[in-house]
Order: C-alpha cells, then sequence, then structure tokens
C-alpha cells in the first residue's frame, strides 16, 4: 500500500469546481462523509478512484479531488471492475443511484457482486429519478404518482440489500444522508472491507421525493422506526429501548422487551448464516441500519492476480510479435 508523504485532510479532496445540486440535496451531505472519511484511508490522492454512472449522484467524481471516472449509464461497475483488475492497489469507490444501479445497471451489478470485486459501492437511494426530473426509479413504492405513472406505479420495487445478499455480497450495510456520523463510519467499514462493499444510503431528494425517509431521520419518530446494527448487541429499539426482535419458527418477530428474557432476544451477527441476514433485510418495521453481513471470501482480483502468476510460471511471458506473426497468420498482397 502506498502511504502518502504528508497527512491529508478532507480539504485535500475538495476541488475547485462549483458543487452543483438541488439546495437542500441529500448528495451534499454524502459528499461531505465521502470527503472526510477519504484522508483516514491512508491512501494518497493519486491512489484513489471514483467511479460513477449517470444521474444526480454520478456528478461525485468532479468534487473529489482524485482520480475518477464519469462513465456512462448502469456501466460503472463494468469499469471500476476493469480498474481494479489492471491495478489492484487502487481503492475504488463506485458512486450510483437507484435508478442507474438497479435499471439499466443491474446486471452489472449483481455480476460485481458475486465476483466479490475490492470496489467500494455507495448505492445513493432517493426512490425517484431525479436527474430527469422526477420519474418513478426502481425501488419506488407501489403507487408511487411521478410524471412517469400519473395514476400511479404498479410495479413492485427492488429491495436493493436483498438483491446484494442474492448475489452472495460480502459486505452490506445501510445508513442515510441525515446521519453524518454513522453514514462515515459505514464508509469507514466498508473501505475497510476486503472483497465488494455494498453501502445502501438513504438519500433525501427534497425536490421530487421530498420526506421519503423523514420517520427514519427525524427525532420524534426514528427510534421506533429503525433499528441500530451493532456486532453482538441484542436487537432492540424504540423509545427506552423498550422493544426487541425475536426469531419465531424461521421468522423474526418484534416483541415488547418486556415480555421476553433477554436470551430470547437476537444478538446481531455479520458473520451469520445468510438466512438471518435475508430476513433482516425484508424488515421495514423497524428497518435496519447498520452492517448486516460482513465475511471474508477470496476477492475476484486476488484470484485474477493468482491465475496469471500461475501461467506465468509454467508457460513464461508470452511473445507479442510471435502470436501475431504465428502459423494462424498471414500476407494479402496488392
Amino acid at each position: 500500500m502506498n502511504l502518502p508523504n504528508k497527512t491529508l485532510t478532507r480539504k485535500d479532496f475538495q476541488t475547485d469546481q462549483d458543487v452543483r445540486w438541488c439546495p437542500g440535496c441529500g448528495d451534499y451531505s454524502i459528499l461531505a462523509a465521502l470527503q472526510k472519511i477519504l484522508p483516514e484511508l491512508g491512501r494518497r490522492k493519486e491512489d484513489i478512484a471514483i467511479v460513477s454512472g449517470i444521474g444526480c449522484s454520478s456528478r461525485m467524481p468532479y468534487y473529489v479531488d482524485a482520480y475518477g471516472f464519469h462513465t456512462i449509464h448502469g456501466r460503472a461497475f463494468a469499469v471500476a471492475t476493469g480498474l481494479k483488475a489492471a491495478n489492484p492497489n487502487l481503492t475504488v469507490f463506485v458512486v450510483t443511484g437507484d435508478g442507474d444501479a438497479l435499471s439499466i445497471g443491474g446486471n452489472h451489478l449483481i455480476h460485481a457482486l458475486r465476483r466479490n470485486v475490492d470496489i467500494n459501492i455507495l448505492l445513493l437511494n432517493n426512490q425517484i429519478y431525479g436527474l430527469t426530473k422526477g420519474q418513478y426509479s426502481p425501488t419506488s413504492e407501489i403507487g408511487k404518482m411521478t410524471k412517469s405513472t400519473p395514476i400511479g406505479s404498479i410495479d413492485r420495487p427492488f429491495a436493493p440489500l436483498q438483491v446484494a445478499l442474492g448475489a452472495r455480497a460480502t459486505f452490506v450495510a445501510r445508513t442515510a444522508d441525515r446521519e453524518p456520523k454513522h453514514m462515515a463510519d459505514m464508509m469507514l467499514r466498508a473501505a475497510a472491507h476486503k472483497g465488494t462493499s455494498f453501502l445502501e444510503i438513504y438519500q433525501n431528494c427534497n425536490i421530487f421525493n421530498d420526506g421519503a425517509f423523514e420517520t427514519l431521520t427525524e427525532r420524534d419518530t426514528r427510534d421506533d422506526a429503525r433499528v441500530i446494527l451493532e456486532e453482538g448487541a441484542p436487537l432492540v429499539f424504540g423509545a427506552n429501548q423498550s422493544k426487541a426482535i425475536v426469531q419465531r419458527g424461521f421468522d423474526i418477530e418484534v416483541v415488547d422487551r418486556a415480555s421476553v428474557t433477554d436470551d430470547q432476544i437476537l444478538r446481531h451477527s455479520e458473520k451469520g448464516p445468510a438466512a438471518y441476514h435475508h430476513l433482516l433485510a425484508e424488515l421495514s418495521a423497524p428497518t435496519p441500519f447498520g452492517v448486516l453481513r460482513a465475511v471474508e471470501e477470496q476477492t475476484y482480483d486476488e484470484a485474477l492476480t493468482a491465475q496469471v502468476d500461475r501461467e506465468l510460471a509454467r508457460k513464461g511471458k508470452g511473445d507479442l510479435r510471435a502470436l501475431l506473426t504465428g502459423r494462424d497468420s498471414w500476407v494479402v498482397e496488392a
């Protein structure tokens, strides 16, 4: 790992570009959190790359002073995979939105996840297409009335964490733009993970979908609406931690904490069985915040490098000229 020859600060990762999002957009908070945690990674700026597709969130490479690619719609995962395969030393972040990642980019997303490429995916989910002015997205709820669904959407929405778990992602987490400390902590956890990290960030689009996650972030409702996941900690939540989550057969259930003993309350395990993580991802009342799953498996770039090294040891370094002028070549004369 290449370390910087000076101590970097958030200011070192700010560019001279005017940040252009709508006033009040949650992307400002996400950008600030990303610029805040980057110096803590201990990497040089030239060892960090920000890759994006298309959408409001995809402006991020312009605003972070590191290497970056603003690619085309849905293709950020393919570019990031190639980038990491070509230069495994890079720390690569993919910044994407619910439309970019789960619509045209859905196929690229699931294959990056199943391959366990050592990249960090920040999926900014505002449940709407913001850049193209308010059409429903793959995460919009049934009945959502937008410019493209004037009498209400009839599509069942994607659940991003369930998609990631279904693709056998090795790190899956959730946070929100209005929780800057928690968001920064989750970004650091994601960056420290070896393999594909998938962090869903609930992001408020105050123009086209304002207040979509209000109950999860407002002081007077958030305690009852979400459960904070901490490794080894009991799944309790609510005002005065008055509610608990227990297992009932093949399902999990919310109960009054006073009605059960402490040993009946589920304790969170990031390395627990996949079935448990899927049950957590299905929860919406309360909504889990934090790291659902974090397991170690061989990364794609490790496997690729090892495979190339084995072939080099077995066959030796190739000869490009011999390949181009071998038996399967011919000369076309005028």
